[in-house]
């Protein structure tokens, strides 16, 4: 049932692995009528009986070579107490002394683990055995959280072990805020495919991520007098009990080198640095089913005998740099690249990530071959989802293994490589669009690069087959939108059919010139004729050369290279050509992908677009982390199907006016602001009033998500408060607790200063002894899952504010409205269709919309656009310093001007202003009225069904990777 067991009348453990072994044998008869004996305690060998086991063993059919699942198994307080205490005995990882609440996780989670191994192992076996066609989402972050609450949750264990961890004097709870975060990713992307991952075992879908193991993980955050500060993340300093090393899954991974080519006219990558990439795995496990599947992480080292151990031992300590540059691959997560060092080492993870995952898959899908290995059937049992551009290089590298490796023709692993990807778009702004610098990615993957520049080739003889060579210009246009070298010279190929194209233009406008002018005149045609049979040869192939020379001058000059232009490889462009599939992540963002962002890729192929609207677990972000509004919700609509049905929230919205639920709904949310009022308290030292509204905000930092709205608007309120008696202020404004969270890029010097303004405001206003309780602002330090899943349960108001057509979708508004929060927003990303859902008198609209941006960017960059007397108050009222000594100078010239980089508030923060704090106003109209409030939340909830990721995975899994349900037996 755990780890281990001692069998009966024996002093000796056996290992979960090898009981399996023998219960899978046919000759197990004498094992099954056994007893089974759990765990050596406390240095002496005594039993648990559970009767309920031994039965389970006796009758199931020894002759079945199915593996052991916790079907077999009906696990209580008792054997979970049991193995608490086992795992606290033999962890080596603490002294045998002490059982703190350290101690106490590190032995809960391994005991859990253990349970996950058993359907973990037999999930596994299963696929194997059936040879399923598998999904494997490669994606460069993974942002879990934690992992004990939600693993008990989704194995329905949660009593046994909370009454266990009682009997040994602590509470689940408390057990489970020793977990660390996993710092495996940041932000929304991140957090998506853990969805996902939840979702794919709860449907039983066969299905894997790949990512790499970070040692430090982005940052962690402090907020100091100067703002954020970025120290180490030690998330791996006590290990990582969730995760399995597998050593002997391990994959070189190779840098730099050069090509060869063999005598059969076979590439090969030779020389160059290599190193190892070694697979960790943690297991995902789904809600109530016995499918638990894997997230496999790559950690890179140095090969052994890559070691240079006479230089290391002849103190040539310059040597070590060399030897520890493997292990910087996985050091943090997205380093800074403004250096050459730093893109080179962001463009190693990626590589990384890419080949030590395809490796395993190619060896998976050989092992599950057999004898006879057809790769044309390797997209029959093989989908590769890429998320975002970052896996991109896993194009090239499946090609490169193809046709370098296996022998492949380029013809027939082309096609194979565009059956077997596909590609989820997440950027709308086109500075977001990922592009590497050609030197660099050939450098360091020149295999690669001859590889891409094969598919460039292909999309060109596409393009000119598409458009022809009519109208050159528009060619070029085309060219410059579409290829994936920028700037790199045309194919010979290419160039070879312009030439030709244009030369036979030329010819047809010369005759038909020719046959204009000499209708009327023959006598001057044979005068001419005559000449020309008395030409010299040779100064007939002077002209022909003259022309072919003019012809191949326009040529290079329309479609070649510009000196004073960077050479880059837009690798959004490589996924579009490359990918059977192309997906925005929201309703609105799938159109701008197909109007926009790939407009001329969608015109050329339609069918690859399409939608797949984000979704979130219901399990963690509503039942695990808000059980007492889970409660009422399962009370309401008749019973839990809604954990793994969420068209069942819907029931909710006739008992919407109901005054028993509406009284029961805010007492729940009452009891989750008080979890806030303990978190400010422990994380910032404020103490704020419960009573208050809570107003949040909890994203990366970020100009386009416009925290700067956010924060403007607030300062606009507390000026309006010091302008007023203090009967006045209580009569106009509702308290509010303006909470912000969110990390700024170590780099991203305009995203911290906005968060050492938030900071300083709040400094000044939480102070301010005329205002007290009437407005307080805070920022929640080191954002990250843990923090959300208590934000997000007592939250009130919910800001989703970026400009329209920013944002590609968002999941935290997704969160927040199946938490019954309601949400001021702009009609940008998913916003879109959650205020379709949960009906519009139910969201605070405000802004432009998407179509609207460029037009209004036109008109402040054209001088017409005239500030709002509001606006200009605010900035004049921060330009006082009441906020502190700080210049903050640079950051309001940003909203200033009407062109220049950094400046013409090219995000609209000013634009929308006005209409942003008069939104406000509504709200706190409708918050006065708590029956309407707490009806306006409930429908939120209702209206929140459609944004589970099983709904969402569920669709990928139809529609992109064609794969089934494969639930075991």
């Amino acid at each position: 049932m755990m780890t281990t067991y001692v069998v009966s009348g024996l002093n000796s453990i056996s290992s979960i692995s090898s009981f399996n072994d023998n219960f899978r044998s046919k000759n197990s008869n004498i094992l099954l009528s056994r007893r089974i004996l759990l765990f050596n305690l406390r240095r002496r060998s005594f039993y648990v009986s559970n009767v309920a086991i031994d039965q389970k063993l006796k009758t199931k059919d020894s002759s079945s070579d199915e593996g052991f699942t916790l079907d077999d198994f009906q696990p209580d307080s008792t054997s979970v107490l049991s193995s608490i205490k086992y795992h606290a005995e033999f962890m080596p990882s603490f002294s045998p002394e002490k059982f703190e609440l350290p101690k106490a996780y590190y032995a809960t989670a391994e005991s859990v683990r253990d349970m996950l191994i058993i359907n973990w192992n037999a999930t596994y076996d299963f696929y194997e055995k059936m040879n399923v066609k598998q999904a494997y989402y490669l994606s460069m972050v993974f942002l879990q959280g934690r992992a004990l609450l939600n693993a008990i949750g989704n194995l329905g264990l949660t009593g046994p072990y909370g009454d266990a961890l009682t009997k040994l004097g602590y509470s689940l709870e408390d057990v489970a805020r020793q977990e660390p975060d996993a710092a495996l990713g940041n932000g929304g992307l991140g957090r998506l495919v853990s969805c996902f991952l939840d979702s794919m075992a709860t449907l039983n879908y066969p299905a894997w991520g790949y990512g790499l193991r970070y040692r430090y993980g982005l940052f962690k955050q402090l907020i100091t007098k100067d703002g954020q500060e970025e120290v180490a993340e030690n998330w791996l300093e006590m290990g990582n009990p969730w995760e399995i090393v597998r050593n002997d899954i391990s994959y070189p991974v190779k840098f730099y080198g050069k090509v060869i080519e063999g005598a059969d006219g076979r590439k090969e990558w030779v020389g160059g640095e290599d190193i190892t990439a070694v697979a960790y795995d943690v297991p995902i496990p789904g809600y109530k089913t016995k499918t638990t599947i894997n997230l496999r992480l790559w950690l890179t080292k140095l090969a052994a005998e890559a070691f240079d151990l006479q230089s290391f031992s002849s103190t040539r300590m310059e040597t070590m740099p060399k030897h520890m540059k493997p292990r910087q691959i996985c050091y943090v997560l997205y380093p800074g690249d403004e250096s050459l060092e730093g893109k080179t080492l962001r463009l190693k993870q990626q590589y990384t990530l890419c080949s030590a995952s395809l490796h395993d898959i190619i060896a998976r899908f050989k092992r599950r071959s057999g004898n006879a290995v057809n790769w044309d059937q390797f997209p029959e049992k093989v989908a590769v989802q890429m998320n975002d551009s970052h896996p991109t290089l896993c194009i090239p590298e499946l090609l490169r293994i193809l046709m370098d490796v296996k022998g492949l023709s380029w013809k027939q692993a082309w096609e194979i490589t565009q059956r077997t990807v596909a590609y989820t778009n997440h950027a709308v702004l086109p500075e977001a669009l990922e592009k590497w610098s050609f030197t660099l990615l050939g450098e360091l993957l020149p295999r690669h690069v001859e590889i891409i520049a094969m598919i460039d080739e292909e999309l060109l003889h596409t393009i000119l087959a598409e458009y022809g060579t009519e109208d050159l210009d528009l060619l070029q246009e085309k060219l410059n939108q579409m290829r994936i070298l920028d700037n790199v010279e045309i194919p010979s190929s290419v160039l070879e059919l312009l030439i030709k194209f244009e030369e036979n233009a030329v010819d047809v406008e010369k005759a038909e010139e020719q046959e204009e002018e000499g209708k009327d005149d023959s006598k001057v045609e044979e005068t001419e004729a005559v000449k020309a049979e008395t030409t010299n040869e040779e100064e007939e192939t002077e002209v022909e050369k003259v022309v072919v020379e003019d012809t191949q001058a326009k040529i290079k000059r329309i479609f070649g290279t510009h000196p004073n232009r960077p050479q880059v490889v837009h690798m959004a462009n490589l996924c579009v050509v490359s990918g059977h599939t192309v997906n925005g992540v929201a309703e609105i963002h799938s159109e701008i992908v197909k109007e926009d962002v790939f407009n001329e890729f969608y015109k050329l192929w339609p069918e690859k677009f399409q939608n797949k609207t984000n979704g979130v677990t219901p399990r963690r972000w509503l039942s695990f982390y808000n059980p007492e509004l889970s409660e009422i919700i399962t009370k309401w609509a008749g019973s839990n199907d809604w954990l793994v049905n969420t068209e069942k929230l819907a029931e909710l919205r006739k008992f919407a006016d109901n005054e028993e639920l509406q009284s029961e709904w805010r007492k729940a949310k009452g009891n989750n602001k008080m979890k806030i009022v303990s978190l400010i308290k422990e994380k910032t030292g404020y103490v704020i009033s419960p009573d208050a509204m809570f107003d949040v905000q909890i994203k990366g930092i970020h100009e386009y998500k416009r925290q700067l709205l956010n924060i403007f608007g607030i300062v606009y309120r507390y000026k309006k408060m010091k302008e007023m008696s203090p009967e006045e202020r209580k009569e106009k404004f509702v308290p509010r607790v303006c909470i912000f969270g969110g990390k700024a890029f170590a780099t991203y010097v305009q995203a911290k200063r906005i968060v050492k303004f938030i900071t300083d405001v709040g400094a000044t206003v939480n102070h301010d002894p005329e205002i007290g309780d009437l407005l307080k602002i805070v920022f929640v330090p080191d954002y990250n899952v843990s923090v959300a899943e208590v934000l997000i349960p007592g939250s009130e108001l919910s800001q989703h504010i970026s400009t329209a057509g920013m944002e590609a979708s968002g999941t935290s508004n997704m969160k927040f409205s199946m938490n019954g929060c309601i949400l001021i927003g702009t009609l940008d990303g998913a916003n879109v269709e959650i205020r379709e859902e949960v009906g519009e008198d139910n969201f605070f609209l405000f802004g432009a919309q998407a179509h609207e941006i460029a037009g209004l960017q036109k008109e402040r960059a054209e001088g017409k656009f005239i500030p709002d007397p509001r606006f200009e108050e605010v900035k004049a009222f921060i330009r006082t310093g009441v906020f502190g000594p700080y210049n903050y100078e640079e950051l309001m010239g940003s909203l200033e001007g009407n062109e220049g980089y950094g400046r013409a508030d090219y995000f609209l923060v000013g634009k929308e202003f006005p209409d942003y704090i008069e939104c406000q106003d509504k709200v706190d109209e409708a918050y006065r009225d708590q029956k309407k409030w707490t009806k306006m939340s409930i429908l939120n909830t209702a209206g929140s069904f459609k944004f589970s990721s099983d709904r969402t995975v569920h669709q990928y899994a139809r529609d992109i990777w064609r794969i089934e349900p494969v639930e075991l037996p």
